[in-house]
């Protein structure tokens, strides 16, 4: 059998609850795998089926940790284990998010959803590196403040200076107050921009979360003057097998799950349909 194909033993170590149907999976694989952020793995249910997600911290002790939403059988199946049990684990697949050319420049992170959890991993990769100079700025948004993934944690890293981070909301019959110097509003994640101050060629984005914040934001990015080449998306959404064989994931004549997720805007505009 392909070696792709074949998953590996993995432990579910440890379940963490977080906001409604989303909880923190930490799974120890028999062996270590190399998950850069913006990679991703395939988790193997036997007897239900798999599915794509991708690692929301930096692998350590080969330990692999994932956000994962309650969504469907598969996941449902997940989160019907305990800690302890076995599932099956293959990857890592795809390319990861451009580290290197974070360096020495300003890193502007813009997160919707679910889209938090692959935008952390990098975030603690641009923390790690105590090489860079650059500021972090953060934008995230989501439906309500109860679903804003993370929210401790980011209020923190504000607080201690080392991110800027700024929320958005869909609706909220109450905002949570100023915390860390953290303010929530309510409207679109893209309304974050207008009162945001960086200077465009001195900064690299990465946005991830639905298609419509694509469409949004990516093009606004460089209508203000960021070049394309240097505003990234992650299509994670279409992964499916991971190894290009069930043809979910094809967009503009690209397999993503093989050449991505992980696009520059200067690619995707060549992609008809990605997005």
């Amino acid at each position: 059998m392909n070696e792709a194909l074949q998953p590996m033993t993995a432990v579910l170590e440890k379940i963490v609850p977080m906001v409604v149907d989303n909880s923190l999976f930490t799974f120890l694989p028999e062996r270590s795998i190399p998950v850069a952020p913006g990679q991703f793995v395939e988790i193997s249910i036997p007897g239900v089926g798999s599915f794509p997600v991708s690692a929301c911290e930096l692998v350590r002790d080969s330990r692999i940790v994932s956000c994962i939403r309650r969504t469907g059988r598969v996941t449902e199946a997940l989160y019907n284990r305990e800690e302890g049990d076995a599932i099956g684990l293959r990857g890592p697949f795809g390319n990861g998010f451009p580290l290197e050319l974070f360096d020495e420049k300003d890193a502007l992170l813009i997160a919707g959803g679910l889209g938090m959890a692959p935008l952390r991993a990098l975030l603690h990769a641009l923390l790690d590196d105590h090489k860079r100079s650059g500021k972090i700025v953060l934008l995230y948004g989501s439906r309500e403040p109860g679903a804003l993934l993370f929210y401790d944690e980011l209020v923190e890293l504000s607080r201690q200076g080392r991110v800027d981070v700024r929320f958005s909301v869909d609706f909220a019959e109450t905002l949570p107050g100023p915390s860390g110097g953290v303010f929530c509003r309510i409207g679109l994640v893209s309304e974050l921009l207008s009162d945001l101050d960086f200077v465009p060629g001195k900064t690299v984005a990465t946005v991830c979360g639905p298609p419509a914040l694509y469409r949004c934001v990516l093009e606004e990015l460089a209508l203000i003057g960021m070049s394309a080449a240097k505003i990234f998306a992650t299509l994670e959404r279409r992964m499916r097998c991971g190894v290009g064989e069930c043809c979910h994931c094809v967009a503009g004549g690209h397999y993503v799950c093989k050449d991505g997720p992980v696009y520059s805007l200067e690619q995707l505009r060549c992609m008809e349909g990605a997005i």
